[in-house]
């Protein structure tokens, strides 16, 4: 027989399908799924599909900035900037004038498959987002932004 001490849940629940931790990770696999499918078409995993949006935004990020941005690891990302220039969808120099990291930018054919894969993401955004009222969308983002940072993002 153990002395198990009951542990306070952090709000009011009847089982874990209840709790705000189960409901993110519930709403960032289907979204994880639905990205999938649709990259697929495209060619394109997720980590690579973010790192084309990154870089899109900044050209010239380094492997550690990409991996930072798209939350994979620099090993990860190494992988992923690899099989992106080998579809010749991004550029990188063989060597830099100063420090390690090698800037990398999108190519011609790179914009192109992203705006064509962007179309398909955006419109999986837009169906998550029209399950909820409009005025209640700043208010759920700005939630999302307190819980991140509460945890030390």
């Amino acid at each position: 027989m153990s002395n198990r001490k009951p542990v306070e849940p952090p709000h009011p629940a009847e089982d874990i399908t209840e709790h705000v931790g189960y409901r993110l990770k519930r709403s960032a696999a289907a979204l994880r799924a639905a990205m999938d499918k649709a990259l697929r078409e495209h060619g394109l995993t997720v980590p690579q599909y973010s790192c084309l949006e990154l870089l899109d935004e900044q050209p010239g990020l380094s492997n550690a900035d990409l991996a930072r941005g798209t939350f994979v690891t620099r090993q990860s990302m190494n992988v992923v900037l690899r099989g992106l220039q080998d579809a010749g969808l991004v550029s990188r120099p063989r060597t830099t004038d100063h420090g390690r990291a090698l800037p990398a930018h999108l190519t011609e054919e790179g914009l192109d498959r992203l705006d064509a894969a962007r179309g398909a993401v955006y419109a999986i955004e837009r169906r998550m987002i029209d399950a909820i009222p409009q005025q209640r969308l700043a208010a759920l983002l700005a939630d999302l932004d307190r819980m991140a940072a509460a945890l030390g993002d």
